[in-house]
């Protein structure tokens, strides 16, 4: 395959190679293989159930010891809204009252959620702030007729002349109203939120991922909030921000897999989904760092419980944490040999959740070490799990790779093979969901740095199709965060209460219980 030398200072021009570009047509053509899943992860086969004992231990656990350690919230919140409102952007681009009622439109485009929106219209947090600016723009809201009055509001929502909520970062729009006439943010509520579980001496530092157009207006949001929130605290806040690297960006191909290109005939290049922020996480220092996606957050009534369940995930973390560091250096001092590497055997079997090779009994002492070195020493990740209640997304499962290897992993259903039906039985057979609740330890026995980049499962990347400008693309996304770039870490994964688990993914979730002040 050929490029032009405009191709090439484009390539270059993107921090990108053309070997790497050629790399990912490769991907491409060769297609990416399923994961192949060997049966689900359930509560006490590869989920660690929770008692009230455990929980008041490991919470104490971490209160003890997290003074004497850098802790460090980590939120991707990059992109604007616009899914969040999906359904308010086809409702207020097609439905016109004069041909047909609003009954009638929502029944002929099963538009269930748009009846729901109508409903809990005065319950959403912008509510006023809508109704001020449709009085600004001169329209009599109160007097219009109610399919009137619901395409007035979504239009003052969506219009890039009023709200203009859709080209918005999802972090900064209206989320919960305290009828204190004071309207918070996600952004606002995450800092309320470490303040409670990702404090060490006094200071809460919290690292957002986001689209550097947005920057400046994440800045302001600070500033307006940042005494408010301090003093009710009592905590000095660090706030960070990076976007994703324009390298991590992937070559577009039509649905020959050849490359697509725009109008002016130059390439396309597409954001390579949520995995590109391992480079932006390996950047990051810290003993402990917390990782939690932006939409996901609570009103204050649903805070402390919720607060538990970080410090119990930090607390397993520490103690397994720590129990492997010690097997490391008896390791490398190689006294007691023996007795320590059955110790470290059953550790591993019985409370890392790491199935150990068949062909390990027929080491030598010497290659034992070795391989239970490398199994060790590698970053950790406890990872909350919920009972899964039908949300899309990725669950835990025990994966086999090509040696036949079984690990624990996050996986999506998009990368199992659904016309497999063994491998369908399997997810139907799941339990629980992944809700993007990671503690992460990113340093070894040493106190160094691990290079996350080296723990990444380059299979594990996605092919979708999209469309640019009324055309049909195919993008290729790197492996997920939580998926593919954390596969060859250590991983141990903990059932969590639903209430850990609060996505604002469409407009209608800020309708729920945790969403609402009065519920």
């Amino acid at each position: 395959m050929s490029f032009t030398e405009n191709d090439i200072n484009q390539i270059e021009s993107n921090d990108l190679t053309l070997i790497g570009v050629k790399k990912q047509i490769e991907i491409f053509e060769t297609g990416i293989p399923f994961t192949n899943v060997s049966d689900a992860a359930t509560l006490n086969s590869g989920i660690m159930p929770l008692t009230d004992s455990k929980i008041e231990a490991y919470v104490t656990l971490f209160e003890n010891e997290k003074n004497k350690k850098s802790l460090l919230k980590f939120v991707p919140a990059s992109g604007a809204a616009t899914r969040m409102f999906k359904f308010l952007f086809k409702f207020v681009s097609e439905y016109n009252s004069n041909e047909q009622s609003l009954n009638s439109y929502i029944n002929k485009n099963n538009l269930r959620e748009l009846s729901l929106f109508m409903v809990g219209l005065e319950k959403f947090p912008f509510y006023n702030q809508i109704l001020d600016v449709l009085k600004s723009d001169g329209i009599d809201y109160e007097n219009l007729a109610n399919p009137e009055k619901v395409w007035h509001f979504a239009k003052a929502m969506l219009d890039e002349n009023q709200l203009n909520f859709g080209n918005q970062p999802k972090g900064l729009l209206p989320f919960h109203d305290y009828k204190n006439n004071h309207i918070s943010t996600a952004f606002e509520e995450h800092l309320y939120e470490a303040a409670m579980y990702a404090t060490s001496n006094g200071i809460a530092k919290l690292h957002f991922t986001i689209s550097e157009v947005y920057e400046n207006k994440f800045n302001k949001e600070f500033k307006n909030i940042q005494t408010q929130v301090e003093q009710k605290t009592g905590v000095k806040f660090d706030i960070s921000f990076s976007f994703q690297q324009q390298s991590t960006d992937t070559i577009a191909v039509t649905l020959k897999n050849r490359p697509f290109r725009e109008s002016d005939g130059s390439l396309l290049f597409r954001p390579s989904g949520h995995g590109a922020l391992i480079k932006n996480l390996n950047a990051l220092d810290a003993d402990i760092i917390f990782i939690k996606n932006i939409d996901n957050v609570v009103v204050d009534k649903y805070k402390e419980e919720l607060a538990t369940y970080k410090k119990v995930l930090a607390g397993i973390l520490l103690k397994l944490q720590a129990k492997a560091f010690e097997y490391l250096h008896q390791l490398d001092s190689k006294q007691d040999i023996e007795g320590t590497l059955v110790a470290i055997e059953n550790f591993l079997t019985h409370k890392l959740s790491i199935k150990i090779s068949d062909e390990y009994k027929k080491y030598t002492d010497c290659y034992k070490i070795e391989y239970l070195q490398e199994k060790l020493n590698r970053p950790i990740r406890i990872c909350g799990m919920v009972k899964n209640e039908g949300e899309p997304g990725g669950g835990p499962f025990w994966v086999k790779d090509h040696k036949s290897n079984q690990s624990l992993q996050i996986v999506e259903s998009a990368q199992i093979n659904l016309n497999d039906p063994k491998q369908e039985e399997i997810l139907k057979n799941s339990t629980h969901f992944n809700p993007v609740d990671l503690i992460c330890g990113v340093k070894n026995y040493k106190g160094e740095k691990f290079n996350l980049e080296d723990y990444v499962d380059h299979k594990a990347a996605f092919i979708t199709e999209k469309t640019k400008n009324g055309k049909d693309l195919k993008a290729l996304e790197l492996p997920g965060l939580w998926n593919g770039s954390m596969a060859h870490w250590t991983t141990i994964f903990v059932e969590v209460p639903v209430i850990t688990f609060n996505p604002v993914k469409t407009v209608n979730d800020l309708l729920k219980s945790p969403h609402q002040i009065k519920s």
